[in-house]
């Protein structure tokens, strides 16, 4: 009898962190959005607004700091590279 409700319990904990995992995955698929206007200064995208857009460069950088030192150096180059 402990045995059975055991399993059962063991079954009802897996079906359950089963969905969790697979509404999980959901979560985080975006869906595809459209590019944002063109503008005249170069403008930051998310991953799902990609679609349909080519890539004309890439831009990296090396800094020692935060991550916000790079992000801003990355702009900094982006709108070199526009200019």
């Amino acid at each position: 009898m402990v045995s059975r409700k055991r399993n059962s319990v063991i079954y009802r904990f897996a079906s359950l962190l089963l969905v969790l995992m697979l509404s999980a995955c959901s979560a985080l698929q975006g869906t595809p959005q459209p590019a944002p206007p063109v503008t005249d200064h170069p403008q930051e995208i998310r991953r799902d607004q990609t679609q349909g857009l080519q890539r004309i460069g890439s831009v990296s950088t090396m800094v020692r700091g935060s991550p916000d030192d790079a992000l801003a150096e990355i702009r900094a180059k982006a709108v070199a590279c526009k200019s």
